[in-house]
């Protein structure tokens, strides 16, 4: 192996990759065959993937990568691992910072070293970054924890809770498990299990295994069709449960209250634009079925806001509606 073989893409949300890499050339001088993805506002996932491609094309050799993402679950790592399935030679590690930075360019000096060493050895070097002052604010090393005896499948009929289970949000967002909600949300909602409710979704292992994946620690994350979700609304056993639910379209979540499961309230976090749609705001956009089924829902009594993240305001839905449908009457005479 010689040395640079190792290729190092960085990808973050905004600039902070390229933040990163700008600082790490003054610290450790400038350095070849380092790539930056950025992820900027306007962009869509399948952008990002574009861009992400890209930059692997541009490395010396795209035998050896690794990539140092910003956060787990996020648009970017969602993407790059993705991408990175079936190069057996390549590697992720999120948490990027300045530290673990440093310490690749310095590791990869050592030509004998693949993707995978570098990788291994960053987990925990990236940690070791992470220092407070004063030294009395470390945390203390938790004792460990004896291995929980396996307790089994909980018996059909069993009653946990109240026997009901605890629907806490409902969002509708077609990138369904991303930065925003793995984060932002989930803290403001504090679940202890996220549901992705998709038909489409709970066929197709890849976008399942990367949803399970982006799950943040602590907060399980299950995949499951809108049938099953029915059937876990009826069943005592999730009454323990604190549930986040994701739905990919409003169709779906009509299928779901239709099928029995009582939701009167949902967040439209993002609906993307294809063929026939009309964009309505900077994340929303609408086709005549999806303004029908929004209508429905409302009929049915759901309540809906329209928020990228808690602390944004909500948009105005019925505004949102007036304009898809205004939009689309042109759309449709043209």
């Amino acid at each position: 192996m010689h040395a640079w073989e190792v290729g190092i893409v960085l990808a973050s949300h905004g600039e902070l990759a390229a933040g990163v890499r700008q600082t790490g050339s003054m610290v450790f001088g400038d350095q070849e065959n380092v790539a930056v993805v950025s992820l900027e506002p306007s962009m869509g996932p399948d952008d990002f993937r574009a861009n992400l491609e890209k930059a692997v094309a541009s490395l010396e050799d795209q035998e050896q990568v690794l990539f140092l993402v910003d956060l787990w679950g996020g648009t970017p790592f969602n993407q790059t691992s993705a991408f990175a399935k079936g190069h057996d030679t390549w590697a992720i590690v999120t948490g990027l910072n300045l530290p673990m930075l440093i310490e690749a360019y310095s590791a990869r000096i050592d030509a004998t070293k693949s993707a995978h060493d570098i990788a291994a050895h960053l987990v925990s070097e990236g940690r070791k970054g992470v220092r407070v002052l004063p030294e009395g604010l470390e945390p203390k090393a938790a004792a460990p924890k004896a291995a929980a005896a396996h307790a089994g499948a909980i018996a059909p009929g069993t009653v946990l809770g109240n026997g009901k289970i605890d629907i806490a949000a409902v969002r509708i967002d077609t990138r369904l498990l991303h930065g925003q909600v793995a984060t932002a949300w989930t803290k403001q909602i504090a679940p202890n299990r996220i549901i992705v409710v998709s038909d489409g979704v709970a066929h197709d292992e890849l976008r399942k295994t990367m949803i399970e994946q982006a799950a943040p620690p602590g907060v399980p994350a299950n995949v499951v069709p809108i049938s099953k979700m029915v059937e876990v609304a009826k069943d005592p056993r999730f009454g323990a449960t604190k549930a986040f639910l994701l739905f990919e379209t409003p169709q779906d979540l009509l299928k779901c209250i239709e099928g029995g499961v009582d939701i009167k309230k949902a967040n439209i976090g993002s609906m993307a634009h294809s063929v026939g749609k009309v964009v309505v705001t900077n994340a929303i956009a609408m086709g005549e079925d999806d303004v029908k089924t929004i209508e429905r829902l409302r009929e049915l009594g759901v309540e809906f806001e329209a928020r990228k993240v808690p602390s944004d305001a909500s948009e105005n839905v019925d505004a949102m509606l007036k304009k898809a449908k205004a939009d689309l009457a042109t759309q449709a005479n043209q």
